[in-house]
């Protein structure tokens, strides 16, 4: 280092912080299926990389649309080992619970 030059500055190097744990649950109620849909396929990646075992989909009652399109998807979705409806006390029918593959 030459005389009277600056010190070097530091340089601090961070890590990327560790991704969160995705939630257990994806609320795409009162979505359109054009809405939900993607939602749903991006969060099902996710939670498998996070290493889920289970997932909910919220998708509500109403007119029964989004619930059998959802359905439809998760029947043919490679990450997905099962799907059932969930028990009457934790959503039933407006509630789609996932079991991902390993």
């Amino acid at each position: 280092m030459e005389k009277g030059a600056p010190p070097p500055a530091a340089v601090a190097i961070a890590a990327p912080p560790a991704p969160a744990r995705p939630a257990e649950e994806i609320e795409v109620r009162g979505l359109t299926v054009d809405e939900a849909l993607p939602l749903v396929e991006s969060y099902l990646d996710t939670a498998f990389r996070a290493g889920l075992e289970r997932v909910r989909i919220v998708h509500g009652k109403g007119s029964g649309t989004l619930r059998r399109v959802v359905r439809e998807t998760l029947s043919r979705h490679p990450l997905v080992k099962s799907y059932a409806t969930a028990p009457p006390q934790q959503g039933g029918e407006g509630v789609t619970v996932v079991e991902l593959a390993r």
